[in-house]
């Protein structure tokens, strides 16, 4: 098969990297990828939302699937276009059309769906410009700490956590003013669970499914999650308290839900479900859906599959998943992210990385990189994920950072106590 996968982060590298190992796989390219994508396959340097750009590349290149990345071009209705041009609508597209990718788009979207199909999760109020009285009303009857979501897309920035009520009114008025664009014309003001964050993965084919591993990841910039958040900071597979029970509960009274819910809304769905979970006493709530895989998530996921990533892929698009089972390995893996100095607020690309060939323990990843002048340069706020396997979490971190002493660019950042509440 010829594949065309979309996208440029650490994500992508780690599917370029599992798909690599599939018998099924004849080419592989990969739009617009990165330096570490171009060691696997063909990078084709077409944007991830540039719909025409991708569907030359699909036409010359004979491709006979597609596996959309990044939530961007998912939401904004690449599946669809491709069943609408009858050129390219026998093209099987991993990754759900617009109406799905709502639940990732629109925060009330999602919210609403959860409430409409009895699927655990925090109690919440929509604020918009004409009912901010109301909204100011809600937030009185919750308890600090107070939490305010763009509706929509906002690049991982949407999200305050405020622990004044005063100054939660100013951000919400701030935000349904503008402040992240059209994604806060409208607010979805949450109540703040507590516990402990983990994320679980499905790939369905929009009536079975399949369970991947579970992950939890760092968001915060800074050690002890402090500062402000990032895209990930690092992230480890399995999670220590995740046991069989709780996976099954969750599977009971969240996975199966979700799946049943959005035949009964008759949308239609193949792809990945990224649950983001709140864990607290051995019950789990929905935080949020993305509608693809995480990222750093996918560095420590994908490397614990031993099954044919790219076979299941095939089976969703045909809606076989039923046939199947994953197999994943019993071994911890860890992944370290490494930063460009000043990420998440400003930085600069463009820096010369050294020592990658050194690296014999771990898999690197490479999320924001180039090649450019016969050399690897950082090319993004989070530059490399190395991902190492271990028996155990301390043993599969250690290794990351064995590994990480071999690598350097000027101004590298990273986290040194990715797992510590594990």
């Amino acid at each position: 098969m010829n594949i065309l996968l979309i996208g440029s982060g650490g994500r992508e590298h780690a599917f370029a990297w599992k798909f690599a190992q599939s018998p099924l796989l004849k080419k592989l390219y990969i739009a617009p990828g990165n330096a570490g994508t171009a060691e696997i396959g063909t990078n084709i340097p077409v944007a991830v939302n540039d719909f025409a750009g991708i569907k030359n590349i699909v036409l010359e290149h004979a491709i006979d699937m597609v596996v959309v990345g990044p939530e961007v071009p998912l939401v904004a209705g690449i599946h669809d276009f491709f069943c609408n041009d009858s050129e390219i609508s026998h093209v099987a597209v991993i990754g759900p059309q617009k109406h799905a990718a709502t639940l990732e788009g629109s925060k009330k979207f999602a919210k609403e769906f959860m409430i409409r199909h009895n699927i655990p999760t925090a109690a919440y109020f929509t604020a918009t410009s004409k009912n901010i009285q109301e909204a100011y009303e809600f937030l009185e009857t919750q308890k600090p700490p107070y939490v305010l979501k763009a509706d929509g897309l906002a690049a991982g920035k949407g999200v305050l956590i405020l622990e004044d009520l005063a100054e939660a009114k100013t951000e919400l008025t701030e935000m349904l003013s503008g402040k992240f664009g059209d994604a806060s014309k409208q607010v979805v003001i949450e109540e703040c669970l507590h516990g402990i964050e983990m994320s679980i993965f499905v790939l369905t084919d929009g009536k079975s499914y399949v369970i991947l591993p579970e992950a939890k990841d760092y968001k915060r910039i800074g050690e002890g999650d402090t500062g402000l958040n990032t895209g990930g900071m690092g992230a480890i597979s399995p999670v220590t308290f995740a046991n069989t029970v709780l996976i099954e509960t969750i599977e009971t009274q969240i996975i199966k839900p979700t799946i049943q819910g959005l035949q009964k809304d008759s949308i239609p769905y193949v792809g990945f479900i990224f649950f983001g979970l709140m864990v607290q006493n051995g019950v789990a709530k929905v935080i949020e859906y993305n509608v693809r895989m995480g990222d750093p998530e996918s560095e420590v996921v994908l490397p614990r599959i031993q099954s044919d990533l790219l076979e299941l892929c095939v089976a969703a698009s045909k809606q076989q998943l039923a046939d199947y089972t994953v197999s994943v390995s019993p071994q911890t893996v860890a992944t370290v992210m490494l930063v460009s100095g000043g990420y998440p607020d400003t930085y600069e690309n463009g820096k010369t990385i050294q020592g990658l060939s050194n690296v014999t323990q771990s898999i690197v990843f490479h999320a924001g990189t180039k090649l450019q002048d016969n050399a690897v340069k950082t090319a993004g706020g989070r530059v490399l994920a190395v991902s190492s396997y271990g028996t155990t979490k301390e043993e599969a971190l250690q290794n990351s950072y064995e590994s990480i002493r071999h690598i350097s660019y000027k101004d590298m950042y990273y986290r040194t106590d990715i797992g510590f509440d594990l």
